[in-house]
């Protein structure tokens, strides 16, 4: 993980300083990488399902820039969470990634980093227990290869947030549905007592996933979603937020944006700063009110989390 942060902060260096070609290429490969949710993949409607146990097709997926993790099922929308990320300096990896355990009360194996060098009191390699307050994985994790994890968020505060030293945080109660709808989608052999029992306790419960659920993270600042455009802050500094770009992502989409000069999209592209987003329907791009028909919303929206509440669980017809 330690190589992997050094070449992405380097990248980020890079970025700071005006791209160099080596770093250019990797941003836009990252750009190349398309949300989920665009409407290029879905033909612009998401099918949505609640979710179906013993049905093992699931996958995970990520888009950084908006904050947002979705389980997905037989290529349909689950369920969709608000997520913490890392740091500019200790970023999330941007690529496929494969979970491979839920386990909850887990241990925390401080990585070889420097980060952990400054930590007061911990030791690279250490193996720390879930009962110890040092550990700071909360109640459960979800490992996704070379040290990157998905596990507990401190407060509603880490969402839509850089917090992590690379890992995705999620509020407990979601991580609880999230890792509850893979053990139901996969029929693990556990039982509802084994886990409420690892809720209560500090008593260490994994169950391996077997075949692992694919990880999906991408890096998209533009996303043509249901008709509507939505332009995410650059958070990472990639300068994915450009005239071109946009005008890319818009094409693809076949929007017709000849009404749009690339002054117009910078203006549009600059509401999308902090923790905030700009959307605007496609109609009104094609109309030329991409300016005045546009909103600019937060990227997180903390009463939608309150609202959120646990979908049901299906299971299928005989």
């Amino acid at each position: 993980m330690q190589k992997i942060n050094i070449l992405v902060a380097t990248v980020l260096a890079f970025c700071s300083l005006g791209l160099t070609a080596s770093a250019q290429n990797y941003v836009a490969n990252i750009t190349k990488q398309q949300s989920a949710r665009s409407d290029k993949l879905t033909g612009g409607r998401i099918e949505k399902t609640v979710l179906i146990t013993g049905a093992p097709d699931i996958k995970i997926t990520v888009n950084v820039p908006a904050f947002q993790l979705t389980l997905w099922q037989n290529g349909k929308e689950v369920k969709t969470y608000f997520v913490g990320v890392g740091m500019r300096d200790y970023p999330i990896y941007i690529g496929n990634r494969e979970a491979s355990d839920i386990i909850w009360n887990p241990n925390w194996i401080p990585p070889d980093s420097d980060w952990v060098e400054g930590h007061k009191g911990v030791t690279a390699g250490e193996i720390i227990k879930p009962t110890d307050p040092r550990n700071p994985l909360g109640k459960l994790k979800i490992p996704l290869g070379d040290g990157y994890l998905i596990h507990q968020a401190k407060g509603v505060e880490d969402l839509g947030s850089l917090v992590s030293h690379g890992c995705v945080r999620m509020l407990k109660p979601d991580l609880y549905d999230l890792a509850e709808k893979i053990v139901a989608a996969r029929s693990l052999p556990l039982t509802r007592k084994e886990i409420e029992t690892a809720k209560l306790t500090t008593d260490t419960l994994a169950a391996p996933l077997d075949p692992t659920v694919p990880v999906e993270i991408t890096y998209d600042t533009h996303v043509v979603e249901a008709g509507r455009l939505h332009i995410y802050p650059d958070v990472y500094d990639f300068k994915t937020n450009t005239a071109e770009n946009l005008r890319r992502e818009l094409e693809s989409n076949n929007v017709d944006d000849s009404r749009i000069t690339d002054s117009d999209l910078e203006r549009i592209l600059s509401r999308a700063v902090n923790k905030k987003q700009f959307v605007v329907s496609v109609a009104n791009i094609e109309a030329g009110r991409e300016t005045s028909g546009g909103q600019i919303l937060p990227v997180v929206t903390t009463s939608l989390i309150k609202q959120n509440k646990t979908s049901a669980v299906k299971k299928p017809r005989a």
